[in-house]
């Protein structure tokens, strides 16, 4: 199976750069598996799309403003994000990051962070990874309350020298993000509001979180030309009791978003059944996979050539979802995190 079969173009002003003023005035398209055909709504209607005795199986991972900008010792800026936390002291935390530009950077050296924040590198990991130590006055997670950024996407550009953006902080998070840990928003959970979750409960339409921390892997781009020798990297999820007992009961189960999806399906057993668990998950998802546990999928658009898109085509197939995109572009739709998004049933 060949990475350019999973290829579509896309204007660039398609692209959302800021989100929609409110949350569910995002729109979304409806596509019908059964009937072959697709409709266009808003998400505030996703209530009426469902039906009694259907789960929303939502990840409730919480962002983390895991982006910050640092100046070396000769002046250059570094981008650094943050990816997962190795050591934690009173002060000082220790973690595994990306750095760029990474060029001639060596370990012992100093990145100043302002606010009387350092960190010093500790080791290379790989090509792209580095091992940092932070250290600062009040408390590395107190610094990076105050002046960290929402890790946003690079196809959403800010500026450098700008403060950090209450606006991303707020909107690149979903409503109901509970157990910080992403590096990413779960993002077809930008679109819900309380009011919608509430008109969800009261048509018996039930709520199961799970948690899967998002990691710089989901969306690393698919580096082989053949799509079965792609390899993803672990990320971590759990599944609680009671939202297994939610799931295994269900009438249908809908999943919210790519990273619920592969947390169900990491986590279903031959029977059928979703196991209480946590661990991690490197599971791809591409087109011949068979589904074990999900009946729909929410989701935004994504990138061409990613193992998003071709977990979304697995699940609905490659000819169908390319069809959809094209009625997306042609009736100007907003693109990837801060986008518009669809719901396959």
């Amino acid at each position: 199976m060949k990475l350019q079969d999973f290829s579509y173009n896309l204007p660039d002003e398609l692209i959302a750069q800021r989100p929609r003023e409110k949350r569910d005035q995002s729109r979304l398209l409806f596509v019908d598996r059964g009937k072959n055909a697709t409709a266009d709504f808003s998400f505030f209607q996703l209530p009426d799309l469902l039906e009694s005795g259907d789960v929303l199986v939502i990840n409730d991972s919480k962002v983390i403003p895991a982006r910050l900008f640092g100046k070396r010792t000769t002046g250059g800026i570094l981008e650094i994000l943050l990816l997962t936390r190795k050591k934690e002291g009173e002060f000082s935390q220790t973690w595994e990051a990306l750095i760029r530009p990474a060029k001639r950077l060596h370990e012992r050296e100093i990145i100043h962070l302002g606010n009387h924040c350092e960190a010093k590198v500790s080791a290379r990991l790989s090509d792209k990874k580095w091992l940092l130590e932070f250290s600062a006055p009040e408390g590395f997670d107190a610094y990076l309350q105050q002046h960290g950024r929402a890790p946003l996407p690079p196809y959403i550009k800010r500026k450098k020298d700008e403060q950090p953006d209450i606006t991303d902080l707020e909107r690149y998070q979903t409503v109901y993000a509970q157990n910080p840990g992403s590096i990413a928003a779960p993002t077809a959970g930008l679109h819900f509001t309380d009011d919608v979750l509430l008109r969800l409960k009261a048509k018996g339409i039930q709520i199961a979180p799970v948690t899967l921390h998002v990691g710089y892997g989901t969306f690393l781009p698919i580096e082989t030309q053949d799509v079965e020798n792609h390899v993803m990297e672990p990320e971590y999820f759990e599944i609680s009791d009671e939202s297994a007992r939610l799931i295994n009961n269900a009438r249908r189960i809908i999943a919210v978003g790519t990273t619920s999806t592969r947390t169900l399906e990491s986590a279903v057993n031959p029977e059928g059944i979703v196991d209480v668990q946590s661990g991690f998950t490197n599971l791809f998802i591409y087109p011949g996979y068979k589904f074990k546990r999900i009946n729909g999928l929410l989701t935004n658009f994504h990138l061409p050539e990613s193992s998003l898109f071709l977990l979304v085509c697995a699940f609905a197939g490659t000819d169908r979802i390319k069809k959809a995109y094209t009625h997306a572009v042609d009736n100007r739709y907003m693109f990837y995190s801060y986008g518009d998004c669809m719901l396959i049933l």
